[in-house]
């Protein structure tokens, strides 16, 4: 094994067992790092001596670096560009929320600032969705459990961070090993981010999401849907073909039945998330809305409307009309009263609204994501 990141739960662990090294020195030297970024090991206090030479032949304290940051125009959004050990790039995005603004329920709303993640599972995507600038570049490589976790250390120096999304460049649930250890160790000690302040989003990779349930109770699921029929589905995500919507609608009535059961013994109600981007004259039409709402009439979900961001010369749609919008998500909360949003875009100006992250290569700097604040939709119920 090379050198890795100290953040790389599974090697991490492998190591210290390994050595006779007791594993429950793992999250205080997380923390350490976390408060010492510049750190050498040997400045770690009361670690056995064995951990001192493992850590020096085996682990960085990081492997990833922040190339740049940049801030949008109205300071609710940073981006970060992080380049890997590798040379890559991925981006990770803060968005910056008050929750006192506006009002809940006719009343004034609890809370203050709080800031959301949105971190890259991969460079690049294999899933070329045609309205996502990352699925222009093709897939270049997983990210290491380590580099998903770095994203949010990094973050963590500019913001505190209260939620995390992984709907930034790449497909979380075909790197689910590496993700299911970045959220496991995102949840623990010393980072202890609630599951369910944790969302993955899929297009629907149907032989994952049967096995995220057991190892990721508790998380949020959202559901990259984008249309409410197969062939529209297929016309504008390639990938939808190897996973038919039918086989996809069957997969979440289990996970939402197990999910349940779950909630119901911890006396939660979870809803799952249902993304959906509003392409003029594609998939926004109103006939498009009722099919939506049939398709949806089983389930205790949440959709989010998420108007098309451009994305240069790559873009063969356009964004649906504000009054469009307005008429699918009065539609669709009208016939089968489903919770719906509309996105809130955040970050355009510096290429960090939703679908825009792409590198082209190393040279060059990539584009990212922003959503609605993922907390509001998991607390109301």
């Amino acid at each position: 094994m090379g050198v890795g990141s100290i953040f790389d739960v599974p090697d991490v662990r492998a190591e210290f067992e390994k050595a006779g090294i007791n594993t429950h020195f793992i999250p205080f030297i997380w923390k350490y790092v976390i408060k010492n970024p510049n750190c050498e090991w040997g400045e770690i206090p009361d670690l056995p001596s064995a951990a001192y030479s493992l850590l020096r032949s085996k682990f960085k304290t990081f492997t990833s670096s922040v190339d740049s940051v940049i801030n949008s125009n109205d300071g609710v959004t940073t981006k970060l560009l992080v380049k890997l050990q590798n040379g890559a790039f991925v981006e990770a995005v803060i968005m910056r929320y008050d929750s006192r603004l506006g009002k809940y329920g006719g009343k004034p709303r609890p809370g203050g600032p709080r800031s959301t993640l949105c971190v890259s599972s991969q460079v690049g995507c294999k899933m070329g969705c045609k309205f996502c600038a990352t699925g222009s570049m093709g897939f270049k490589n997983n990210l290491s459990s380590g580099e998903i976790v770095e994203q949010l250390v990094h973050a963590s120096c500019l913001s505190q961070i209260r939620n995390v999304v992984f709907m930034g460049m790449g497909e979380p649930l075909n790197n689910y090993s590496a993700v299911v250890e970045a959220v496991r160790a995102m949840s623990g000690a010393p980072f202890q981010l609630s599951p369910r302040r944790i969302t993955v989003s899929t297009v629907g990779i149907i032989h994952a999401i049967n096995k995220l349930h057991k190892d990721l109770p508790g998380l949020n699921l959202a559901v990259s849907l984008h249309a409410p029929v197969q062939d529209v589905r297929c016309q504008i995500m390639p990938a939808a073909r190897a996973f038919p919507l039918e086989k996809l609608m069957d997969a979440l009535q289990v996970y939402q039945k197990n999910r349940q059961n779950l909630t119901s013994l911890m006396f939660l109600k979870q809803k799952i998330f249902i993304e959906y981007i509003m392409l003029d004259g594609v998939n926004d039409e109103e006939h498009h809305a009722h099919q939506l709402c049939k398709l949806l009439e089983t389930f205790d979900v949440v959709v989010n409307l998420i108007p098309f961001n451009p994305i240069g010369n790559l873009s063969q749609f356009r964004t649906s009309s504000e009054e469009k919008v307005l008429t699918f998500q009065k539609i669709l909360r009208g016939v089968n009263n489903i919770r719906t949003t509309v996105r809130r875009q955040m970050g355009q100006d510096i290429s960090g609204a939703c679908g825009q992250l792409v590198v082209n290569s190393l040279d060059e700097k990539p584009k990212n994501s922003g959503v609605t604040d993922i907390e509001d939709l998991v607390s109301r119920r």
